[in-house]
């Protein structure tokens, strides 16, 4: 099954993904280039992510010797468990009742976590 849904050669993503994304790099705490490069975003596009994301606490900021290190907050860990559980019932869907034009995210956005609350 491809990872993507129904449209292979669409490669779009919608901002819940991204902002999946960006968590799941977060997770362990990283800098703003890393989750640039990782999440192949712009650099406006990642500003952009990130004040929101930091505005409504689903990452928190933390300086470490002049550097700002960006970790998933708890309530970022409570939206990427959501995120992969709908997900889920999306991808059940799909495979029962046939193709439903919804994109399915990768599989390493959909692995349960171990660090959960």
């Amino acid at each position: 099954m491809n990872p993507w849904g129904s449209n292979p050669s669409s490669k779009r993503r919608d901002k819940l993904y991204i902002i999946a994304e960006i968590l799941e790099i977060a997770k362990e705490g990283t800098l703003k280039t890393q989750i640039m490069y990782r999440a192949n975003l712009s650099f406006t596009q990642l500003n952009d992510y990130l004040r929101f994301m930091l505005r409504i606490n689903l990452l928190d900021k933390v300086s470490e010797n002049g550097k700002d290190r960006y970790e998933t907050s708890g309530k970022g860990m409570d939206f990427l468990q959501r995120y992969r559980e709908i997900t889920e019932l999306l991808k059940n869907d799909e495979e029962t009742n046939g193709k439903n034009g919804v994109k399915i995210p990768p599989s390493h956005l959909l692995k349960k976590s171990q660090n959960l609350c």
